[in-house]
């Protein structure tokens, strides 16, 4: 375990995004016993960084201990039936883990792939893409319950997964220490059910193809859109899709539905999706595209835009502040609730900083 100040090291450095001012103090947790004895010596606040891909930090950083979460590690036991238990390690690059199963003939996490960050984070996040979700897939964490002190076991089912969200979001409660799934022996993708992916694989959807071939797919899709970390690409320079797509009430559908008609006109479709029982989902950016908000938006010259390959991903030119990237997200936050009435929520945790 490495424990050292930042005076004059940026955070930005350990953020996707790459903006942040310094943490008092960053140490960087190699097992899951140096995590814990981490966050149980830390004596101010306390911020657990994993991949970073989540995280718009202030540029006036964060005035506390910062604990890197760098343990790795995995192991598979076969569940029978063809099913098997994947236990990895929470400082693991997830899509280093994605690709892993992959290769080794296991089907279920290949519509993840691409994902920035740790495996720590997914359930937290209750990370999804092309038509899966970590709840689908989720076994079980091992955690530590920082009110205790305690190590822990919970179930998927006592995590409150919800829409890229759970109990363990924008909450100190808790360090992710590692993360079990359930996935399928055999080569085999779970069943496509996104209609994108479907058509990029040429299959209906609800079928199932080589893990591989998903995975690719996959890939080239996130490319397309910025959403694999490249260097070299500015587009990808972000923390993905910055806001959540709107869920609304079935109930309350109707006058929301009424309410973008009335603005867009009645004959323009509005897309909708199912969002579990007695809710959908509208697509965060249609919305964003359709009240003025352009891929590129405000335009090359300023330190953040939107992506020129997806509108829901704000992106760091180079140059930029966290300042910067707050001050686009609620021009675009109160331009589509100007417009339609509708309030985005962002996705990634906002640390010192606010909308």
């Amino acid at each position: 375990m490495t424990s050292l100040p930042l005076a004059a090291v940026p955070l930005s450095g350990y953020t996707t995004l790459r903006v942040g001012g310094p943490a008092t103090r960053f140490v960087s947790a190699e097992s899951a016993e140096e995590v814990v004895a981490a966050v149980r010596t830390a004596e101010d606040r306390l911020l657990v960084l994993g991949g970073g891909s989540n995280l718009v930090i202030s540029d006036d950083g964060f005035d506390g201990t910062v604990v890197r979460v760098a343990n790795t590690g995995s192991k598979i036991d076969s569940l029978g039936d063809g099913r098997v238990a994947l236990t990895v390690e929470a400082g693991e690059d997830w899509d280093a883990v994605v690709c892993r199963t992959v290769e080794a003939g296991l089907g279920g996490l290949e519509c993840l792939s691409g994902i920035p960050g740790s495996v720590g984070a997914t359930p937290v996040q209750n990370v999804g893409a092309y038509g899966v979700e970590i709840a689908q897939l989720l076994i079980s964490v091992d955690l530590l319950d920082r009110a205790s002190g305690e190590i822990r076991t919970l179930t998927a089912a006592e995590l409150g997964l919800g829409y890229r969200t759970s109990m363990l979001k924008n909450t100190e409660r808790a360090v992710v220490l590692r993360v079990r799934f359930e996935l399928a022996d055999g080569g085999l993708s779970a069943p496509i059910r996104y209609t994108e992916l479907a058509r990029v694989l040429g299959v209906r959807q609800g079928r199932q193809v080589p893990a591989a071939d998903a995975r690719a797919a996959v890939l080239e899709l996130r490319r397309g859109k910025g959403m694999v970390l490249d260097q070299d690409d500015h587009d990808t320079w972000s923390v993905g899709s910055f806001f959540t797509n709107p869920v609304v009430a079935d109930g309350e559908l109707p006058g929301v539905l009424s309410r973008i008609a009335s603005a867009v006109g009645a004959d323009t479709p509005v897309p909708q999706y199912p969002a579990g029982v007695g809710t959908s989902k509208l697509s965060a950016a249609w919305l964003i595209e359709r009240a003025g908000f352009a891929k590129g938006y405000p335009g090359s010259s300023n330190p953040v835009t939107l992506s020129t390959k997806h509108t829901l991903a704000l992106t760091n030119r180079g140059e930029a502040k966290a300042a910067d990237v707050v001050a686009l997200a609620r021009e675009i936050r109160d331009g589509v609730a100007a417009r339609f009435g509708v309030t985005l929520h962002p996705e990634p945790v906002l640390v010192d900083c606010a909308l």
